[in-house]
């Protein structure tokens, strides 16, 4: 394991923003994988102990728990806006405008004018 050099506020100042964006980079993936390994010696040491107690982690946990909540559905929203000249085209007004509505905006109608 290669030891850690230590470095001073001096050395700090003496960097450009670039040299210290990368730096920066570093530490965050160092935290990173000092966590994942604290994490995984956290679960051996949780399973070893669970183990002598005649259990398997999962038994004692209640099976595995979800790394993220559900994602709630989200509702479609209703369309807003109508191509006047092909009523089956649609917007809600969320997101990217259609081509339809950039031409239409540029004849010099309004988004009023095509409310539904």
């Amino acid at each position: 394991m290669k030891k850690p050099s230590k470095m001073s506020t001096a050395d700090l100042n003496a960097m450009s923003l670039s040299e210290l964006r990368s730096l920066e980079k570093k530490v965050a993936k160092a935290i990173g994988k000092f966590e994942q390994r604290e994490k995984k010696k956290a679960l051996a040491e949780l399973k070893e102990h669970a183990k002598k107690l005649g259990f398997s982690l999962n038994e004692l946990t209640g099976g595995t728990m979800p790394a993220k909540a559900p994602k709630k559905p989200t509702q479609k929203a209703a369309p807003k806006y109508a191509n006047p000249a092909d009523t089956s085209q649609t917007w809600t007004g969320r997101g990217r405008r259609p081509a339809w509505v950039i031409a239409a905006l540029e004849a010099g109608k309004s988004l009023d004018d095509m409310a539904i």
